[in-house]
């Protein structure tokens, strides 16, 4: 299985600045669209924090902005699942045009789920195990995204 396509859009005229180029907030804002769909595929969707009171918190997450996107690109979100434990899914978004290979942004996440009620952490059903098993071995020969894991901070000083 490869990366999942979680979102596509076309970038809309008030989502760009003054250089013709997508805002900061609106790359968040198409991979906060994806995470939704990707709750949607683990069957954490509306019905199921109406039912059970659970959602997903995100935690933490990085954001590298890699080529211009510009005014009616038709974009599409790859989101490949990282790894994942009892409560929590890391995960990887890259921004593409639609049909093209490179990546023009990518956004890591952190994600935990959480008990609405509390609010407090709250482990998945066996359901949403099962599905996020079912991706994580699909997705197993993936190569791991080249920005995973990075920190930013400038370079030590010699």
């Amino acid at each position: 299985m490869p990366a999942l396509t979680t979102y596509t859009t076309r970038i809309q005229p008030d989502w760009v600045d003054y250089n013709g180029h997508l805002r900061d907030a609106f790359y968040l804002l198409i991979f906060s669209y994806a995470t939704d769909a990707l709750m949607d595929t683990l069957g954490l969707d509306s019905d199921h924090r109406e039912a059970c009171g659970h959602s997903l918190f995100t935690l933490e997450l990085h954001l590298n902005y890699l080529h211009e996107v510009k005014l009616g690109a038709e974009v599409e979100v790859h989101t490949q699942l990282i790894t994942h434990d009892t409560k929590r899914l890391h995960l990887y978004h890259s921004l593409h045009r639609v049909g093209e290979a490179r990546e023009l942004a990518g956004n890591e996440q952190m994600l935990l789920h959480v008990d609405l009620a509390g609010p407090h952490s709250a482990p998945f059903t066996e359901a949403t195990l099962e599905r996020l098993a079912a991706i994580s071995a699909g997705q197993a020969e993936l190569p791991r995204p080249a920005l995973l894991g990075r920190v930013i901070g400038l370079p030590a000083k010699k």
